[in-house]
């Protein structure tokens, strides 16, 4: 807010206690009090004077800072740099661990390009690593550097392009170049080239909510019509069908290595089953607990699903474990959501309880040594699982590439099953209209029934 309620008063001289006298020059904005304090009296008289000076050609002043226009700092010396780290600060607190790492993720492939050539540039694999592993991440800035990554982000500040010269749409494009190449110099993947370009244009439209920026430069330039498009939609070739699935949950049990209580493979078999009967996403069956189960004798069981452990890494997450502790996607963090499980599911589940047994917590899955299963390990299991259950011509192909693709398979075989959207989005944990987005290219129903149909309607 802005006024021009202002009055000055006299310079107020402070005796302190060796003898040394500072000076405070006060003044009333709205009623309020405000002052500075200056260790000379001519320090003091000069900034009453150009407060004078102010009020006198009636200029209004800012009840945040206290100050007239005219004597506001100046904002157009704020670099790139300074102002990714407030807007990280501004919004870790708020994010989720996976959503913190995709943030450094794209800024540190977006800030070695906004720089200026100044002699002495590190490579690139030292910047990204300065970037990512120090500067980026509110809780690592203080932490002791190694003395290349100390040289690189001194280099860097001194580089980086003030704030104010992203208006130009010659800065702007090259930066929004580099967000579409990867590490190796080839295309990255249209998903991640527009996952960061999101991540660019938000920081900058937050440059203009704080009046750093007039307008979002992205806005101003025309793009390119070759630009990879992007697909949301499930790949049709991964989903398997149930055979094919039940194929892979008995080779998991014949891999990974061994220990007192069998294979690592054995351990997983149910953790996967989860995912393709189920539908779960592999956070959502990482932290599944036995007080989740409900798993009758006969008949059908159910699932309440209430948390998620997604992997993010030690840097990511508040508690410094590797995985984040959450609520379920999309959703509050208290609410959680039912999943009604066939016999075969509810079987499978038996088994493991009664082999496996639980942790301490009563959660279901963990490592040989007692921790989170982590998603290297789950997914080394699966690589070697799938070349044990396919032919080699098939191991080649995306059949069932991820252990995710076991969600796909399970979620399009309840759409093909003629189950009504609205109760498999509520099973799967989506909305109506991003599940049939999704899952559109998996609706494989039978075509001639659904012909006939047609057929019969149009003969009424």
């Amino acid at each position: 807010m802005k006024s021009q309620d202002v009055r000055i008063r006299s310079i107020q001289v402070n005796k302190l206690a060796n003898r040394k006298k500072s000076y405070t020059v006060r003044w009333l904005l709205a009623g309020k009090p405000e002052s500075k304090t200056f260790a000379t009296r001519a320090l003091a008289d000069s900034y009453r004077s150009d407060l004078m000076q102010a009020v006198n050609r009636g200029e209004a002043f800012d009840t945040d800072s206290g100050l007239p226009e005219s004597m506001m700092p100046t904002v157009t010396g704020v670099s790139w740099l300074a102002f990714v780290r407030r807007y990280l600060d501004m919004k870790w607190p708020g994010a989720a661990a996976k959503s913190r790492e995709s943030l450094t993720d794209a800024l540190a492939t977006v800030t070695p390009a906004l720089t200026a050539d100044l002699p002495g540039r590190p490579n690139s694999d030292l910047l990204r690593r300065a970037l990512r592993g120090y500067e980026l991440v509110p809780a690592t800035r203080t932490t002791p550097r190694p003395d290349d990554v100390a040289k690189a982000l001194q280099w860097l500040e001194r580089a980086s392009l003030p704030l104010a010269d992203l208006a130009q749409a010659s800065v702007i494009r090259p930066a929004l170049n580099a967000l579409t190449v990867r590490l190796d110099g080839r295309s990255a993947a249209a998903t991640t080239s527009r996952r960061k370009r999101a991540v660019f244009y938000n920081v900058l439209q937050y440059a203009v909510e704080l009046q750093l920026l007039d307008f979002n430069p992205v806005d101003k330039l025309r793009v390119s019509s070759n630009r990879s498009k992007v697909s949301v939609q499930v790949d049709r070739r991964v989903v398997v069908n149930p055979a094919q699935a039940r194929e892979l949950l008995t080779a998991v049990t014949y891999v990974g290595s061994r220990g007192k209580n069998g294979r690592r493979g054995e351990r997983l078999r149910a953790f996967f089953a989860c995912m393709y009967f189920a539908g779960l996403r592999p956070g959502e069956a990482t932290d599944l607990r036995r007080s989740n189960c409900k798993l009758p004798a006969t008949g059908w069981g159910s699932l309440i699903v209430e948390r998620s452990r997604p992997a993010a890494g030690k840097r990511y997450t508040d508690s410094g474990e590797v995985h984040d502790d959450r609520g379920l996607k999309h959703r509050g963090q208290t609410e959680a959501r039912e999943v009604p499980i066939p016999p075969e599911l509810v079987a499978i589940l038996r088994e493991h309880l009664e082999r496996f047994g639980t942790d301490e917590s009563g959660r279901l899955f963990r490592s040989t040594r007692g921790g989170v299963v982590s998603a290297s390990s789950y997914a080394r299991v699966w690589d070697a699982a799938r070349t044990v259950a396919f032919p080699p011509e098939r191991v080649r192909t995306p059949l069932a590439g991820r252990p995710y693709d076991l969600r796909h398979a399970g979620v399009s075989l309840w759409l093909n099953a003629g189950v009504p959207a609205t109760d498999v989005a509520d099973r799967a944990g989506h909305s109506v209209d991003v599940l049939l987005k999704v899952y559109a290219k998996c609706l494989d129903g039978d075509r001639e029934r659904f012909n006939a149909r047609i057929e019969a309607a149009l003969d009424a």
